[in-house]
């Protein structure tokens, strides 16, 4: 079976966590971590103090820190042989592909060690860097070897430096043919046989166990089914049971614990509740928010496309039309309304309102941003890299980023009214002219009186209409406008006149039902194509070669018949295509990563050479063959992970674990993870019997601290809701880019400027403080003070935890006031961490 590793400190994957879903690069600091480890081994005292700390074990330590656990010698090298994808390209990638690589004009010394023939071929020294079979003749050995500043490599310049482990990795590769391999993301996805693990039937399971059965570790006990109740509700629908879900499901479980599950899942599957939970992991890679960004930062209305992916989502539309409709809903064939809703996806990026700006430049930057989130989001690749000049790690040219960029250069971007589905806006927009008509047919009917009342007016009498009246009784009758005639013959000639009264209720109203409904932002096909080239260093007014859409070579080709257009929908098409062999594994690993905090995939936002490679490739390359082949069914691939025991497992942290597995990359129990912040909010609302479980519709604007929407420039309107909108879930809030409310802010919320595939999660004393103090949080303290005092301290805490309070946590609370109490349990970790 094969895995894969990043094995050495410094190497592409190295990773130290500062908490377990909040990943941060150490490189260098890795190497002295690693030699304080092998210091205090080797010291009695520290030996007796920190007795897991021998010889081996700091060993383990040392490669578990690099990514997926290796499983390693002493000597720090593999066990198995050595393969080009696991071991040897994640050096080459984070040492030499920066000036040896795809990029032609970083490329130094004539050198190419991406590719087979450019690391055998000569260099501008007449030497090939590798010689098959023969590390000693192979300059790349000797550069590598050598201490000189002149040519060693990597150069000192560089602050990169091979260990002994990874240049005798190297050599071994050398010695046994130095044979290239294709980076395994670019490869399709192959059917893995399910390995057979005694005991074990969910395919999910028999891989995790594999691996852990390999390393010699148990996995953890089955969660509570307290913990089972509240982890699963709030993965699926961010909400917590309510204290009669929890009952029943105890009482179920009580008689039969698989099918008590089993119906839990589905209940929860069905609810309305589970669009909104994870439309809110999609609007995060939407960059969705609900105004313009940069400093004005004006409000847009776009909403209805949050609406959209929430629906989308609970009718559990394949992912494949998901996508499809989101990249160029507008070029279906007989585009309905939800169609071009969709596009809004495109639509979330900034606009600049500033005065004096050149709108070409602003639309071009929409358009890079298009072209890295598409490629961010779907394929897992950083193509925006490639914007300035060829990528410099992954085969990606400059030029094939703008063949990207020409799918996305030739779209209006307007507004679009949407109404409520049961309305035929046609059959609307026709009785609305035909009441207008009616109208102004009226009005022609009976000039001779309105012209003699016209012509008795005073200058007095004049003086005292409003201004705009005024100004059209100065344009002369033949020249008024429409509107102006009507506006005038209203004065007086109308006013008493029932018929005309009647035609013009009956205009008004059907008007207010045509142009009075709310607006989204759309994409728009340019009936003319613009012209694509190439921007040199990615300047938009330094244009060179002209470009037709198109798509990396590493990936499979475009597939479009002769007659087709080559769009935004052929682009989509080929995004979800079988062959294409990332959008199945990235989905399939960042939704993973929100049930466990770590995708399969670390670097979940880059599958390429200086990614993280899979700590499960099999698992990873299963799953992502049975979400194509279920029909693309988000619903299907949650059922899969929840009902897996792997999940179910206790979070509860193991001493053995500790050596073994510290970052639970195997994962031998489950992980405890600090909610999303308008999931903080939302099992605030529910605990205190506030929540609102109204859906959609416009953005709310709950409590804020005051002037948190005053910056320096810009004093932003914040008209507080009252009634029920005041208590509505976190997804709802209404989002400034610039001035984000500072309760989301405060708990790791996106701003939406960019795309964004996975939150961090902070742990700030500013977080309890709002917890205690935020006027919202306020408000739910003084309802849930309210329950303490009818119901009891037990029933509060159940609310807050799901779980019944132990007599010594209850001795605790006891000693509180009841509105002290309630801030206490809105404020425990239990409260906002889902086990």
């Amino acid at each position: 079976m094969r895995d894969y590793f990043d094995l050495m400190p410094g190497s592409r994957g190295s990773r130290m966590e500062s908490d377990p879903e909040n990943v941060t690069p150490l490189r260098g600091r890795l190497v002295r971590f690693v030699s304080l480890l092998a210091h205090l081994a080797t010291q009695p005292a520290a030996v007796h103090r920190y007795p897991q700390f021998t010889y081996l074990t700091a060993v383990l330590v040392t490669f578990s820190l690099g990514g997926p656990v290796a499983w390693a010698t002493e000597t720090g090298l593999p066990q198995e042989p050595i393969q080009f994808d696991r071991d040897v390209l994640p050096i080459l990638s984070e040492n030499c592909f920066a000036c040896h690589g795809f990029d032609a004009e970083a490329r130094q010394g004539g050198l190419r060690l991406d590719t087979e023939d450019g690391s055998v071929g000569e260099s501008d020294s007449g030497l090939a860097a590798i010689v098959r079979g023969n590390a000693d003749e192979s300059e790349l050995m000797r550069r590598i070897m050598l201490t000189d500043d002149g040519e060693q490599m990597p150069p000192p310049e560089s602050e990169k430096k091979l260990s002994d482990a990874q240049r005798e990795i190297l050599r071994r590769w050398i010695n046994d043919g130095g044979v290239y391999s294709k980076h395994w993301s670019f490869t399709a996805p192959s059917r893995p046989t399910t390995p057979d693990v005694e005991g074990v039937t969910h395919p999910v399971d028999r891989f995790i166990q594999t691996r852990l059965r390999k390393a010699g570790i148990e996995p953890s006990p089955r969660a509570s089914d307290v913990t089972i109740i509240r982890r699963v509700s709030l993965d699926l629908i961010g909400l917590p049971p309510t204290s009669e879900e929890v009952s029943d499901f105890l009482q179920a479980t009580a008689v039969d614990p698989d099918a008590a599950y089993s119906a839990l899942v589905e209940r929860l599957l069905q609810s309305p509740h589970y669009g909104e939970r994870w439309a809110r992991w999609w609007l995060d890679q939407a960059r969705y928010a609900d105004s313009n960004g940069y400093s004005i930062d004006g409000p847009r209305e776009i909403w209805h496309f949050r609406d959209w992916v929430i629906d989308a989502l609970n009718t559990d539309m394949p992912f494949d039309q998901f996508t499809i409709e989101q990249l160029a809903g507008d070029l279906l064939p007989a585009a309905t309304q939800s169609q071009k809703v969709a596009t809004g996806f495109h639509r979330n990026t900034q606009i600049n309102q500033e005065g004096g700006i050149d709108r070409e430049q602003f639309r071009i930057d929409s358009v890079f941003d298009r072209v890295a989130t598409t490629g961010t989001v779907w394929l897992g690749l950083t193509i925006g890299c490639a914007q300035c000049h060829d990528h410099k790690f992954d085969p990606i040219s400059q030029a094939e980023y703008y063949q990207l960029f020409a799918f996305f250069n030739n779209q209006e971007e307007p507004t679009m009214k949407v109404y409520a589905p049961s309305v035929d806006a046609g059959e609307l927009i026709a009785e609305l002219k035909t009441a207008e008509a009616e109208v102004d047919d009226y009005i022609a009917g009976r000039s001779q009186d309105y012209d003699a009342w016209e012509a008795s007016l005073t200058d007095e009498e004049k003086s005292k209409l409003a201004a705009g009246l005024r100004q059209s009784l100065d344009i002369e009758p033949g020249q008024r406008k429409t509107v102006q005639r009507r506006e005038l013959f209203a004065i007086e000639v109308g006013k008493t006149d029932s018929e005309y009264q009647a035609r013009l209720q009956r205009m008004q109203k059907l008007d207010g039902q045509v142009n009075g409904v709310a607006t989204t932002m759309v994409m728009q096909e340019l009936a003319t194509p613009r012209q694509t080239t190439i921007l040199i260093k990615g300047d938009f007014t330094r244009p060179a070669d002209v470009v037709e859409p198109g798509t990396p070579a590493v990936l499979p080709p475009l597939d479009v018949a002769t007659d087709e257009p080559v769009d935004r929908l052929a682009l989509a098409r080929w995004i979800t295509s079988e062959d294409n062999p990332l959008t199945a594994r990235v989905i399939v690993n960042r939704v993973w990563q929100v049930y466990f905090g770590r995708g399969l995939v670390e670097t979940e936002n880059d599958f390429g050479t200086l990614g993280t490679l899979p700590s499960h490739p099999e698992l990873l390359d299963s799953m992502a063959l049975d979400f194509r082949e279920q029909g693309w069914s988000l619903k299907e691939l949650h059922r899969q992970i929840v009902t897996s025991q792997t999940y179910l497992q206790s979070s509860a942290a193991r001493d053995d674990l500790v050596t073994l597995d510290p970052h639970n990359y195997l994962l031998a129990r489950q992980q405890r993870i600090r909610l999303d912040a308008e999931l903080v909010r939302d099992v605030s609302l529910a605990a205190s019997g506030l929540l609102s479980r109204k859906f959609g519709g416009p953005p709310v604007f709950p409590p804020i601290p005051a002037g948190a929407m005053n910056t320096g420039q810009v004093s932003r309107g914040w008209d507080v809701s009252q009634g029920e909108d005041r208590f509505r879930r976190g997804l709802y809030t209404f989002v400034y880019r610039a001035t984000p409310p500072p309760s989301l802010n405060v708990f790791d919320a996106p701003d939406g400027f960019s795309t964004c595939t996975r939150r961090s999660r902070s742990n700030t004393p500013l977080q309890a403080l709002t917890l205690l103090n935020d006027s919202s949080f306020f408000e739910f303290a003084e309802a849930l003070e309210i329950m303490i005092q009818d119901d009891g301290l037990k029933a509060a805490f159940l609310r807050c935890t799901s779980r019944e309070p132990t007599s010594d946590e209850l001795a605790v609370l006891r000693r509180l006031d009841p509105q002290s109490a309630a801030r206490v349990l809105l404020n425990l970790d239990e409260t906002m961490t889902r086990e």
